[in-house]
């Protein structure tokens, strides 16, 4: 098991994921715990998350460097559950939804991730780097002036920092200097402990104290279902994001399995479900963390920090990681993305807007769904037409189509014909047209009728294999004749690979 993970291990990284690492776990702590309050949980039940969950999802994911833990996106989809049924539900929730991911890792379910439009990509992506500075702003409730100089500070220490060394992350060596200035000046601010206080135990295998019947799965299906799927697109998203800056191509369905994996443990071990992290994978990323042993310490850390080192992680200040996290935002945010607007389609522009929008006011798998909706409509749109020209060949007529036909486009397919007025015999040439649905093939079936009856030959010239085998399942007036003494006929080009 450990030789996978160690597989093709770059030695020299270990400084460089271990540092990651550290930042990494300091910087989940305050996003984890906020998470957990959404939820309506305690703190340790999401730090329980943070390591089950990272330390399976970093060891045996399809992306090294990710990271994972208790998400927003999840955290939102269980409120209602945690506070109609309590928390011993959502354990269980959380295990189902983990059977559920599993499951759709073992089919090779994931790749259907790859239908995501890039528009979709970069407005889930820009939401979420104004999501993620939005949120900090609640930390400055109550404070003075002190921690705006603090979080400054921080940002100026993680932009020059990498400019004179590259042996410390940025993000630590923000937090050891602004957390020595805040102790060596005395200044009053805002700390983790503050937040909530994270002491506990080790978790502890725990089975859901839960019945176990019909009644019970009925409660918790819903939400199980909603979380693994939400869970997984975030996943899954945050892992192209990952392959955009690396230049490396990750493994869609490892990742569903190992997510799938980590959130039952975790539900059998005192956690909630959860999922990819995008900030903090960015910051791991920023931070030089490329290989599994940077999330691995992540994960690691989290739970030394529960158990032994509490009382030191709670005096770090507020400021130093509400900076970090401005600086992740800053990178999140795809700047290319407003050039990209002025030069994409139209219709490409409105759905990466529409995206980040409802990424901002609702939340991410919505935006992810629904921007996925709206692509697939405006594609239908843009080619709800085929495209036709007439010639004669002797007493024949030859209607040339172009373009797919599908439930879009067979009204105008059927307006390009003139059975009236047409002679005894009529060619349909598909050479440049492909039948995409069965709308395409009753499209077909209704304008053979019409010539039937009256009483007018039809000929399809340059049909598909996959064309004939529709029509030979199709109705009763959906039949053809061949008319090929020049050509091959057309085969789909993904069999000859």
């Amino acid at each position: 098991m450990f030789s996978k993970i160690l597989q093709n291990y770059n030695a020299k990284n270990t400084k460089n994921d271990i540092l990651a690492g550290i930042v990494v776990s300091v910087a989940l702590i305050p996003e984890v715990i906020a998470f957990s309050f959404v939820a309506g949980v305690s703190p340790i039940v999401g730090l329980y998350t943070a390591f089950i969950l990272g330390l399976i999802a970093a060891a045996f994911g399809g992306k090294p460097g990710m990271i994972s833990g208790a998400a927003g996106s999840v955290a939102v989809v269980v409120v209602a559950l945690v506070q109609k049924y309590g928390v011993e539900y959502l354990y269980l929730a959380a295990i189902l939804a983990g059977i559920i991911q599993l499951l759709i890792g073992i089919l090779g379910f994931a790749k259907f991730i790859r239908l995501v439009p890039m528009p979709v990509v970069y407005g889930f992506v820009n939401g979420l780097a104004i999501v993620i500075a939005y949120s900090q702003f609640q930390f400055f409730k109550g404070e003075s002036y002190i921690i705006y100089i603090l979080v400054a500070l921080t940002m100026a220490i993680m932009y020059f920092l990498p400019k004179f060394t590259k042996a410390i992350p940025a993000g630590l060596g923000a937090i050891i200097v602004i957390t020595a200035i805040v102790w060596g000046f005395h200044l009053h601010t805002k700390t983790i402990g503050d937040l909530a206080h994270i002491k506990g135990a080790f978790p502890t295998f725990h089975l859901p104290d839960v019945p176990l019947n019909l009644e019970t799965l009925k409660i918790i299906l819903p939400y199980s279902i909603v979380m693994a799927l939400v869970g997984l697109i975030e996943s899954l998203l945050t892992l192209e994001v990952l392959e955009e800056m690396s230049g490396e191509r990750g493994n869609g369905n490892k990742e569903a399995k190992a997510l799938g994996a980590g959130n039952a443990l975790s539900g059998m071990f005192g956690g909630m479900a959860g999922c990819a992290m995008i900030g903090q994978t960015i910051i791991n990323h920023t931070s030089g963390g490329r290989g599994r042993l940077s999330g691995i310490t992540a994960a690691v850390l989290i739970i030394l920090f529960v158990v032994f080192f509490s009382k030191y992680i709670e005096k770090i200040p507020l400021a130093v990681l509400i900076g970090i996290m401005f600086m992740v935002s800053i990178a999140t945010f795809e700047w290319a993305s407003l050039d990209k607007l002025k030069r994409i389609p139209k219709e490409d522009a409105f759905v990466l807007i529409v995206t980040t929008l409802i990424t901002i006011f609702t939340d991410l798998a919505v935006a992810v769904i629904s921007g996925v909706i709206i692509s697939a409509l405006v594609f239908a749109w843009k080619h709800a037409k085929v495209y036709f020209k007439t010639k004669m060949e002797g007493d024949k007529k030859i209607y040339e189509f172009e373009g797919p036909l599908f439930f879009g486009s067979t009204r105008s397919f059927l307006e390009s014909f003139d059975v009236k007025n047409d002679p005894k015999e009529v060619v349909m040439d598909f050479k440049n047209v492909r039948v995409m649905d069965a709308s395409g093939v009753e499209a077909i079936d209704k304008i053979t009728k019409r010539y039937l009856e009256a009483g007018k030959k039809l000929t399809i010239r340059h049909l598909s294999n996959e064309c004939k085998k529709l029509l030979e399942v199709a109705g009763p007036y959906c039949t053809y004749e061949e008319d090929d003494p020049n050509y091959k006929v057309a085969i789909d080009p993904e069999k000859l690979k």
